[in-house]
Parts: structure tokens; C-alpha cells; sequence
């Protein structure tokens, strides 16, 4: 008899069809859930990362994560073929609709290879203790990943302001890698 719990899942390699069928698996629940439910995962793991490999290896993965999910956001929901404007729009429309948050592009240069953005009422931080200090690895990972997956060039991602630090809005600064071009 085969493992179930085995059965099309490979390891190591994240595929979007991973996540599931969520309108057949919680029918009655739906796919909506409290912000504080997902805090928790991520926290309770943090904490864990933190203590097993430290305080910068454990934010390091959490960005590698985020840049794996954001890449995976954009190849599997928003077109890639649109203008720079057009895929901001639908971007902005997509993190709303599945209640990731607010985003709005504060700056960017021409060419789109240096973007502030800011990002509101997000899933990681917004109403979190001020803690005197940036907390958003998640979300650098995760922007790095969306900016890559529509530019094809790598993009250097930093938190500059965030809720936890004492702003109301949490702010990035989005750098392309030009030297990814060569890769």
C-alpha cells in the first residue's frame, strides 16, 4: 500500500498545484482566515528558525521564502506581458483581493531599476508593538520575487521604514541587479 501522505509531493522543489484545491478541501471555511492565524504560523516558525540556526540565517530564509512565493504570486496570477504601469495595477488589485495588503508605488526611475514602494495594512507587521526595528524580511523576499519574475533581472529589496520601527506604513527600496543581465 502507497503512503499517502508521500504521494505527489516533491520535496525541495515548490509547485504552485502544492497549495491545493481549496474551494473542494474547506468547502464550509472557505479560503479566507484571521491575519493572527497567519502570524502565528510565521512567528511560531521564526522563533524556531531563530533558535536552530540564528537570528540572520533565520531572516535570511524567511526572505529566500518570500522570493520563492512572490515569484510563484506572479507566474501563476498576473500576466507578464503588459506594460511596467498595467502590471503595477493589477499587482495592486491582486494583493488586495487576496488581502495581502495595500501597495503603492511611490517613486521609480524610467527604466523601473529603482522603485520605492510602500506597503499598508500587510499581512506581517501592520499593528505589531513597536519594536524599534524592521521586521518585513518576508515581504523584501517576497517583492524581490515579484519585481524578478515580471523584469527577468534580480532586484536588491530593503526595508527603510516599517510599522514595528514606528511608521504607520511599511516603505522598500527595489534595486535591479544589473549584473543579473549577465547571468
Amino acid at each position: 500500500m502507497k503512503n499517502i501522505f508521500k504521494q505527489n509531493i516533491n520535496h525541495g522543489v515548490f509547485s504552485w498545484d502544492q497549495l491545493g484545491d481549496l474551494k473542494d478541501g474547506r468547502s464550509k471555511l472557505g479560503d479566507k482566515m484571521p491575519v493572527l492565524i497567519y502570524r502565528l504560523m510565521q512567528f511560531t516558525l521564526l522563533d524556531v528558525m531563530n533558535k536552530k540556526y540564528g537570528r540572520e540565517e533565520a531572516n535570511d530564509l524567511l526572505r529566500e521564502a518570500g522570493r520563492l512565493a512572490g515569484g510563484e504570486f506572479v507566474r501563476n496570477l498576473l500576466d507578464t506581458s503588459v506594460g511596467f504601469n498595467e502590471f503595477i495595477y493589477d499587482l495592486q488589485n491582486a494583493l488586495e483581493e487576496y488581502k495581502v495588503g495595500l501597495l503603492r508605488i511611490e517613486a521609480t526611475n524610467e527604466d523601473a531599476s529603482n522603485i520605492t514602494l510602500t506597503f499598508g495594512e500587510d499581512l506581517d507587521c501592520s499593528g505589531l508593538p513597536i519594536s524599534g526595528e524592521t521586521v518585513c524580511d518576508y515581504d523584501e523576499g517576497f517583492f524581490a520575487g515579484i519585481l524578478e519574475a515580471y523584469a527577468g533581472v534580480a532586484y536588491n529589496v530593503k526595508e527603510i521604514d516599517c510599522w514595528a520601527d514606528g511608521d504607520r506604513i511599511c516603505r522598500f527600496n527595489c534595486v535591479a541587479d544589473r549584473r543579473s543581465e549577465l547571468l
